[in-house]
């Protein structure tokens, strides 16, 4: 019984994580202009997939407590890195 309790509770954990980082979204430049700036972050690691970019700045952005964020610079070879601008 207390096997399922547990279960439950990391699935209901892992389903309000998610709602939580689903929240921030990416913008564009044009969309951008009609939102206020809140700062910038980035990030960055080392072999892994740049599909990984995104998940990251989602997460570090829902973080910061910002809606939205705009890619202002990113590269990739054997590593990546982003910066986005925050927004409110």
């Amino acid at each position: 019984m207390k096997r399922a309790m547990i279960i439950a509770s990391l699935g209901l954990a892992s389903v309000l994580s998610f709602g939580a980082s689903a929240a921030v979204h990416q913008v564009s430049a044009d969309q951008a202009r009609n939102l206020q700036p809140m700062g910038t972050i980035s990030v960055a690691q080392i072999g892994s997939a740049p599909m990984d970019m995104r998940q990251a700045l989602d997460a570090k952005a829902a973080k910061e407590g910002a809606s939205a964020y705009r890619i202002i610079e990113a590269r990739s070879d054997a590593s990546w890195h982003a910066t986005a601008e925050l927004y409110k």
